[in-house]
């Protein structure tokens, strides 16, 4: 079977910015960067860009559970990208690699036996233990040694940003609503409740960043990885199928790994390299391409 090039460029740009987020967003909390300034410029980028849209499709989520509402309001676009950013504050891009996008097909598992029922099939069963196992080769590993000071507490923010991503996919795959419609009502509900706190946090002052970094920083956050990541991928689900694009996901910790290498200096060991490539595998078994029913 030959894939759409529309689709398969669809599908590395994607993956390909979710790991420049990861690696982005470990260079500026790293240096000039505070968490809040990160967040604040991806909502408020986001949400000027997409103002054409919410006026459009609308930012009220109808027909929602209470919490099935505030997981689609703050959600994707605030709560999950702080955690992780924070968590990136402690430990390198390569660990947020494995531990948040790499374990979000495990957390997602577990969230819908609970939730729905559905059960994983075998080979998905697989590449969940498969994905675990190399979770805790790149994890535990790390604590155990204490390669790097304090890592551990990035890694608990890395697995607790990544379930409750998987939460959120669960309920918005109830909402009924599209990607860009979810992306709007995230965007508007997620600017409006945590920008103020945001901006009276103390936090928040850009002190010591140039105005290169400041648009570099916006364009990341809120044009790339808030908005154009999701219409690449919705475009690569329409062309590839749902399955095949999730496989695509595997390379998402791989190329977090060799993006902080290569730009960021940090130490890829053994035990972490290894540790990847079971997380990418388990990542593509668990994506569903090899069940029968797909």
């Amino acid at each position: 079977m030959t894939l759409p090039l529309t689709g398969l460029f669809a599908a590395l740009a994607t993956v390909t910015i979710w790991a420049l987020f990861l690696v982005g967003t470990r260079f500026a909390v790293s240096t000039n960067f505070t968490v809040e300034e990160v967040l604040l410029l991806r909502l408020g980028t986001g949400f000027l860009i997409t103002i054409p849209l919410m006026l459009k499709l609308g930012v009220v989520p109808y027909g929602q559970s209470v919490t099935g509402a505030i997981m689609l309001g703050l959600g994707a676009s605030a709560l999950f990208p702080y955690i992780i950013s924070m968590g990136l504050f402690f430990a390198p891009a390569s660990d947020a690699g494995v531990l948040a996008p790499g374990m979000l097909p495990f957390w997602t598992a577990i969230v819908m036996v609970f939730m729905t029922g559905e059960r994983p099939s075998r080979p998905r069963y697989i590449g969940l233990i498969v994905i675990f196992i190399g979770a805790l080769m790149v994890g535990l590993w790390q604590v155990i040694h204490s390669s790097v000071d304090g890592a551990w507490r990035g890694h608990i923010l890395f697995l607790s940003g990544s379930f409750l991503w998987a939460i959120y996919a669960v309920y918005f795959k109830q909402s009924g609503f599209t990607p860009l419609h979810g992306l709007v009502i995230g965007l508007f509900w997620g600017t409006l409740a945590v920008a103020p706190f945001l901006a009276l946090s103390g936090n928040v002052s850009f002190a010591g960043v140039s105005l290169q970094d400041f648009l570099v920083m916006a364009v990341l956050q809120g044009v790339l990885i808030a908005v154009l990541a999701l219409v690449l991928y919705s475009i690569a689900v329409r062309q590839l199928g749902a399955a095949q694009t999730a496989a695509f996901g595997a390379l998402t910790p791989v190329l977090a790994l060799i993006g902080g290498a290569l730009f960021l200096g940090e130490t890829v060991t053994l035990i972490k390299l290894i540790g990847v490539i079971l997380v990418a595998a388990g990542v593509v078994l668990a994506s569903g391409l090899f069940d029968r029913r797909a």
